[in-house]
């Protein structure tokens, strides 16, 4: 998996591509933020003695586009329930909350390790890699993620992930200003 951080920092890259008001950019980028990181909340299933392989188990069902949809839906009534369904601006939140949680398991399935993501599931639980897999996987243990092997996923995540989110957000930024 792609560490937290480098799944924030996505999830922030994201959320830039948004013309998000000033009063709820705050809100919905701590919900973004989330989003992007809730799916690793599977890694609970082994204290369970869920195997990996299992739909259910890690980077099964919370890492799949279907998933994505639930979890959007659920953050933006919930958190945004005041916005009237249908809205353009509903159909944005619900937008940016979808491709912030599907983005953690597209850089999931960028890393050089595990058993791949189940895109499909609940409906196929076959475990895909795309075929750049340069993102270096990160340790499941916050003891092991603070050694050499998780410094390795920082400067991994750095030039795949940050250089690159950091561009968009700058792009976006600019473009903003730009307009005005």
């Amino acid at each position: 998996m792609a560490s937290a951080f480098g799944h924030a920092v996505s999830s922030l890259a994201i959320v830039s591509c948004f013309d998000i008001p000033k009063q709820t950019v705050l809100k919905a980028s701590i919900l973004a933020i989330g989003c992007a990181i809730v799916p690793d909340a599977d890694v609970l299933a082994f204290r369970f003695g869920i195997p990996y392989s299992h739909p259910f188990g890690h980077r099964g069902f919370t890492h799949s586009i279907f998933f994505a949809v639930l979890f959007a839906l659920l953050i933006r009534w919930s958190f945004f329930y005041k916005v009237r369904r249908g809205s353009t601006k509903g159909w944005m939140l619900f937008l940016l909350f979808f491709l912030s949680t599907v983005s953690h398991g597209i850089l999931d399935a960028m890393t050089t390790g595990g058993r791949g993501v189940a895109f499909f599931g609940p409906f196929d639980n076959t475990r895909h890699f795309l075929p750049w897999r340069m993102i270096k996987v990160s340790p499941l243990s916050a003891a092991r993620f603070f050694s050499s092997w998780g410094w390795q996923v920082i400067k991994s995540e750095f030039v795949w992930i940050g250089i690159p989110s950091f561009l968009i957000i700058i792009f976006n930024w600019c473009r903003r200003r730009l307009r005005q």
